[in-house]
């Protein structure tokens, strides 16, 4: 299998994929194989995200790069593992043909008195990039530029600390639109290493307003969420609007990261359709 996002001049496409909670991968499995056909280079497994169980990453990523036999990416993050089982599932991931990760911190968890959960934090996210340089994993990062507190200069310097240990390519959080997309350009064009750029695409009004007031490191402009307002079709809208991103991505970054929320792959065709009516 190729490892994505290295230094090439092709553009390249993932789709973002959640595991499925519980010991079942069929159904999941079976409705991405039903999308392999379509134009994109390979799949991106998150871990656990929101701090909420899934299946096992590495073994949902090593199935579905099996079943459709395109590469995966594999999300590591430091939360969930000390420094021992982290050494262990990305000696474990190179042994399976997965060859690509992403290393993250991790969403912190959630207090829940009945349910308490431990964050784990043995070692940060720079010494994580360095382990996987060291398993012969191409190691990737994540630029998380923080719109809501205007905090792209502080990320920049992050991923400057991120390439010295040993990050080869960065993926951002969700963009929405060209002023933070050509911003993040600037601001990481002097880096010589592919960025990938986040597609989150909306489904609503409501969709829209969660991220943007919920969701740290993600900013959904106002007139995009007054357009979904009152879109007749604002499922419509999200998809033209992921498009434009597409779009985007494809003037200033090296690939795109498409993350269809809520196992919504029925929307990718249309996305990835550059013969698409634009039209609501």
């Amino acid at each position: 299998m190729p490892k994505l996002f290295s230094y090439t001049d092709k553009f390249t496409i993932t789709i973002e994929v959640v595991p499925p909670h519980g010991n079942d991968p069929a159904s999941l499995l079976d409705k991405l194989n039903q999308i392999s056909y379509l134009p994109f280079h390979g799949f991106s497994v998150a871990s656990n995200p929101v701090a909420k169980p899934k299946m096992s990453a590495l073994v949902f990523a090593h199935l579905l790069q099996t079943e459709t036999q395109k590469p995966v990416i594999l999300h590591f993050t430091v939360r969930d593992h000390n420094r021992l089982g982290l050494q262990s599932e990305l000696w474990g991931a190179k042994a399976l043909g997965l060859d690509t990760i992403i290393a993250v911190t991790g969403d912190p968890s959630a207090s829940v008195p009945d349910n308490p959960t431990t964050t784990v934090n043995d070692l940060n996210v720079f010494d994580l990039i360095t382990m996987g340089r060291h398993s012969n994993l191409h190691t990737g990062a994540v630029l998380d530029y923080r719109p809501e507190v205007d905090g792209l200069d502080h990320e920049i310097k992050r991923i400057e600390r991120k390439i010295a240990a040993g990050c080869r390519f960065i993926v951002t959080q969700p963009i929405y639109d060209e002023k933070t997309a050509k911003a993040i350009y600037s601001a990481a064009k002097n880096f010589n290493t592919p960025v990938i750029m986040g597609i989150l695409p909306l489904l609503s009004f409501k969709h829209a307003v969660f991220l943007n007031d919920k969701v740290a490191g993600i900013a959904v402009p106002k007139i995009l969420r007054s357009e979904l307002k009152t879109a007749r079709h604002p499922i419509n809208k999200g998809v033209v609007q992921s498009i434009q991103m597409l779009n985007l991505a494809k003037k200033y970054f090296s690939g795109a990261c498409i993350m269809p929320p809520f196992e919504r792959f029925d929307i990718l065709p249309d996305i990835l359709d550059p013969n698409y009516d634009v039209r609501d």
